[in-house]
């Protein structure tokens, strides 16, 4: 029987919430009526995590990489190797919750002209996540210096599916014939902004994505609140440019800049006085966005990781 859908699993370094993933991913395939196929790319971990996925109970195919890469050219990875109409791009830190794979492929399977769905993000609290939201442009950049972002710029709102921009990869069902048209995601995006210009070249074809609300999905959010929180900001701030860029003019691309980072001055003034809230962490933010091209981000680090595996 050929396959339907594909599962796509990029690890690095989460060798606990790894399983716990698989573990979702099995429950769900024990209620789905088509075929699926699991594919784990791990990504250069030292903490097992290659091993520990070969030995669960799913039996997964894992491409265990020698060297680190970005984000975006390991989920281009999985989807070239995948066999299913549908590939199912899922982060390590994340689990499914019943019903959500078979909600997100009715999504796609009602409207032909999607290329992509996005899941309903929650926090392990069961608060929803943001996950859906307008392309990146010097309007809602305005928005987000005026603060209106969560009701303007933010698009996964509703209990309906709808139409969006772009939808977090974190847990994205893509229709990887449309992937392959448009020659999958672009390895210039190390990590951030990967979805975002693969959504958009998506548009530009003619494809839409959807933000589908009743698929719910846990996100744990590592990648956010793991360690080096300063490379993180480095590397989201210059992929938000390097989309500007691509995308729109020099000169859009420094509003952008300028906008944004007044947006985070305004908080770094605001977090003095705000408890739990990090003034210099907003500050850092400041300063990468203006200076995008300055400071090492988690490109480096991967670099400087793949160096030592070779001690």
């Amino acid at each position: 029987m050929a396959v339907e859908l594909s599962f796509c699993v990029v690890n690095t370094d989460q060798r606990e919430l790894l399983l716990r993933c698989l573990d979702a991913i099995a429950a769900e395939r024990e209620q789905l009526d088509f075929e699926t196929e699991v594919l784990v790319l791990d990504n250069a971990s030292r903490d097992g995590s290659a091993t520990a996925a070969r030995r669960h109970a799913l039996a997964p195919e894992v491409i265990a990489l020698q060297r680190r890469r970005g984000k975006g050219e390991n989920d281009t990875a999985l989807l070239k190797r995948a066999t299913g109409r549908y590939a199912l791009l899922l982060n390590e830190d994340t689990e499914l919750r019943p019903g959500a794979v078979a909600t997100l492929r009715k999504a796609l399977e009602d409207d032909q002209r999607a290329a992509a769905a996005g899941a309903r993000l929650l926090r392990p609290d069961g608060t929803p996540q943001p996950s859906a939201w307008r392309f990146p442009s010097p309007t809602t950049a305005l928005i987000g210096a005026l603060f209106l972002h969560k009701r303007f710029t933010v698009q996964s709102r509703g209990s309906k599916t709808r139409r969006v921009d772009w939808a977090q990869s974190a847990a994205l069902l893509v229709r990887t014939d449309a992937a392959r048209e448009i020659e999958w995601f672009d390895p210039a995006f190390f990590v951030y902004s990967d979805e975002v210009d693969f959504c958009r070249r998506l548009r530009d074809a003619g494809w839409r994505t959807l933000y589908v609300p009743a698929a719910e999905v846990v996100h744990h959010e590592q990648l956010s609140t793991g360690p080096v929180p300063a490379r993180r900001i480095v590397e989201l701030s210059r992929n938000r440019d390097r989309y500007m860029r691509k995308h729109h003019s020099a000169g859009a691309a420094a509003a952008v800049r300028v906008l944004t980072a007044w947006a985070y001055a305004v908080r770094s003034i605001a977090a003095l006085a705000l408890p739990g809230h990090d003034p210099r962490r907003y500050w850092r933010h400041v300063t990468a966005t203006l200076r995008p091209d300055r400071g090492e981000g988690l490109r480096e680090a991967a670099i400087e990781h793949n160096r030592g595996r070779r001690l």
